[in-house]
């Protein structure tokens, strides 16, 4: 079942979800508003965008400089960072190389060998307009360690204060499985979540979110607007990725998912049509776009929804979930039905319910052993339990923060 039904015009989709119409020029004006105030803008750049048979498409690369530097010079005031996919296909493509690498050591020693030519590709295409570019390499551990996380803010957003335009990439070159994004656009929606981003624009080399596979059905519609990210709409995409990059629809809906907790609108919009970007911006009704209803987060819980790899998991029963969802309360002992992982005191752990889906992220006030001996029980108990008292929750609220998968 498609997550989203049109009618016989075309002038409006129901919601499956809710039974709620939604008129297209309600999304017309909610893209307008998003455009219109945009001043921070992330541009994902897929590898089917920037690479052709022949490797980098050097070509796509100046036809996109050329749009991000008309974009920055209609506003002093606008920002643009670019996550850029590319590296691996380059170096397939300089090895000679007919399949994507498989293992961890062989897609590093493809990246070794393209991210330089990416790099320079890039370097090449903005010195025209004597724009400089920064080359930003980070794994999953940069922004899961709270001072590292601030480190790559800070640096970022040093670069913007100079006018430099950041080229950001996974650091394929040394990541291993553990540190690992697993691609760039769930990059994309951390860097956005990093930076404050006003939108994050996911150039890919299809239309946007269709209701079916359109490479399976003639009849699939394009889906113009997304307020929402669940099983439904979830059930629209075809996992697969392409033969040269890691994400697939799936990937880049999980993304759209992570920005709009951050309340971050998304787009996904075809990365090889001409001027994209600034059809985008002129106010052309292209791609998906994915427009966050209320909940932002702002400070430390920015970090805590942006963490890619938490230290440890806490199951939690049914109340204590309605309590932390619906009534914004801390975790308390008695809450916890299972601990998985070792850990200290203020580690950041991830908090499931009994189905094991994710009910939000935060930082813990006991270690695992701890949490584990007074699992279940009242908080007056812990110190005669493990000895001392830190406080009567396993987890503060304002240590606390709910993730999209349960909202």
């Amino acid at each position: 079942m498609s997550a989203l039904e049109f009618d016989d015009h075309g002038l409006q989709f129901t919601d499956i979800r809710s039974g709620k119409s939604i008129r297209l020029m309600q999304g017309f004006q909610e893209r307008t508003e998003v455009f219109s105030r945009c001043r921070r803008v992330l541009i994902k750049v897929g590898s089917a965008v920037v690479t052709g048979p022949k490797g980098l498409d050097r070509v796509m690369i100046h036809r996109l400089s050329d749009q991000i530097a008309e974009l920055r010079g209609r506003s002093a005031r606008m920002d643009v960072l670019v996550v850029s996919s590319g590296a691996v296909a380059s170096g397939m493509h300089r090895m000679g190389l007919t399949e994507r690498p498989r293992t961890i050591p062989q897609k590093q020693a493809a990246a070794a060998v393209g991210q330089g030519a990416l790099m320079e590709a890039w370097e090449a295409a903005f010195d025209k307009y004597d724009l400089l570019v920064a080359q930003v390499l980070l794994t999953s551990e940069d922004l899961s360690n709270r001072h590292r996380y601030l480190n790559a803010r800070n640096t970022l957003e040093t670069l913007l204060s100079w006018g430099i335009l950041p080229i950001i990439n996974e650091n394929d070159t040394v990541v291993v499985e553990e540190i690992k994004f697993g691609d760039n656009d769930h990059l994309s929606a951390l860097i956005a979540g990093l930076v404050g981003a006003d939108l994050v624009i996911n150039l890919t080399d299809i239309d946007g979110l269709y209701d079916n596979d359109p490479r399976l059905h003639g009849s699939a519609k394009l889906i113009p607007l997304v307020q929402r990210v669940d099983a439904k709409v979830l059930a629209c995409a075809a996992p697969e990725p392409g033969t040269v990059g890691t994400g697939g629809m799936l990937s880049k809906l999980n993304a759209a998912r992570k920005c709009l907790a951050f309340g971050i609108p998304m787009i996904i919009a075809p990365g090889k049509q001409r001027d994209v970007v600034l059809r985008l911006f002129d106010g052309e009704q292209l791609g998906t776009m994915f427009v966050p209803r209320e909940r932002a987060y702002s400070g430390k819980k920015v970090w805590l929804a942006n963490l890619p790899k938490p230290a440890g998991e806490i199951t939690l029963d049914d109340g204590a979930v309605t309590a932390l969802i619906k009534k914004g309360r801390s975790l308390l002992p008695i809450g916890v039905r299972e601990v998985k992982g070792i850990f200290g005191v203020g580690a950041p752990v991830r908090c499931i319910d009994k189905n094991g889906k994710q009910v939000g992220i935060g930082l813990t006030n006991y270690k695992s052993t701890e949490i584990d001996n007074i699992k279940g029980r009242h908080s007056e108990e812990i110190e005669k339990l493990i000895g001392y008292k830190h406080s009567d929750e396993v987890i503060h609220r304002d240590n606390f923060v709910v993730t999209s998968e349960t909202v």
